[in-house]
């Protein structure tokens, strides 16, 4: 089937917007908690930077469109992935910042509580940050009106983005692990290397297999 053209709406300007200050807002706990010189810095202009930018994207992604019509999806996949990393995060950072006596009390007993209170953290925030990436891919990315049952489209959407997990960690771990830093770069820098990398992988699978097999029309 051939990629539809690009049409931009007054759907995509309105949702450009909100996904734009939802990352502004949802970057300002994990600021928080990975630099709070940082969140200083940012905590003013976070939300208007990316209310302007991420609309201004969505711009630049329909005119490539009109040449290369894929860029149109991939645009707003990019916009809710970076949203969706960020609901992710903040859901995480917020869970730590109410729940921090867990990590508090000095004694292996409660470290080991400490330890398997974050899995569950992690787990609720994966879960929350793909229901959200559900839905926003479903009816802007994809702009599907599926007849599939609600509970077995979502089930083939977390499954695809559980896969899409499971190969990220195994690429990046894959990329530090056996293959040597070249160009100078320090084991840190290598890591982040292979973030990168599994990031790369995962994203590609995620958006084929929403493409093709979760939302396929």
């Amino acid at each position: 089937m051939p990629e539809e053209t690009s049409v931009v709406t007054k759907k995509d300007y309105g949702l450009s917007v909100l996904a734009g200050f939802l990352i502004g807002l949802l970057l300002l706990p994990v600021l928080k908690a990975a630099k709070p010189a940082l969140y200083d810095q940012f905590a003013l202009v976070s939300i208007p930077f990316f209310l302007i930018v991420t609309p201004f994207g969505l711009v630049i992604a329909h005119y490539i469109s009109k040449k290369i019509a894929i860029v149109w999806q991939l645009a707003k996949f990019v916009i809710i992935g970076v949203m969706n990393t960020l609901v992710d995060l903040g859901i995480l950072a917020l869970l730590i910042f109410v729940f921090r006596a867990f990590f508090q009390i000095d004694s292996s007993l409660v470290v080991l509580a400490g330890v398997s209170a974050y899995s569950f953290y992690k787990a609720v925030s994966f879960i929350l940050a793909n229901i959200n990436s559900y839905y926003w891919n479903k009816y802007w990315t994809f702009s599907q009106n599926s007849k599939k049952k609600a509970g077995t489209e979502f089930l083939q959407f977390f499954t695809v983005s559980l896969i899409g997990f499971l190969l990220n960690v195994f690429m990046a771990s894959y990329v530090f692990r056996a293959i040597n830093p070249f160009a100078g770069l320090n084991p840190d820098q290598w890591a982040l290397i292979g973030a990168l990398a599994g990031s790369i992988a995962g994203l590609a699978w995620n958006f084929i297999g929403y493409k093709f097999i979760v939302f396929k029309k």
